[in-house]
Parts: C-alpha cells; structure tokens; sequence
C-alpha cells in the first residue's frame, strides 16, 4: 500500500481559486497559469477534492518518480 497524495487533472482545472480557500494547511497555491500543491504541507484532509466544482482533485495512490 503505497503513500497518497493529492492530485490534480490540469485539463479540467479554470483556476477558481475555491481548493486553495479550503486547504486548512495552506497547501494549494495558484499561479497564472496553475495551481501547485505542496504535499509537504498536505494533511490530506480532503477539504479540496470536496469543494472543487469541477472534481479536478482527487486523492490517489502516489506515483513514484
């Protein structure tokens, strides 16, 4: 059983800003152009993946590199 994470699908995302009001650990940063997720920082509490309109985040498996 490998560690979870949070991951997002780029594709789906308008960079709403809704994920990173929620994340109670500060997290989820957006940028011009993305939003970044620090799962450093990531409790994985979910509060983003529930509150994303779009189901652009989802916790997964985490892949390694």
């Amino acid at each position: 059983m490998g560690r979870k994470a949070i991951r997002l699908k780029d594709d789906l995302c308008d960079l709403c800003g809704t994920c990173v009001a929620v994340c109670p650990a500060d997290a989820l940063e957006l940028t011009e152009c993305r939003l970044l997720i620090d799962m450093e920082r990531c409790t994985l509490c979910a509060n983003c993946v529930h509150a994303c309109p779009l189901g652009c985040l989802e916790v997964r498996d985490e892949v390694p590199v």
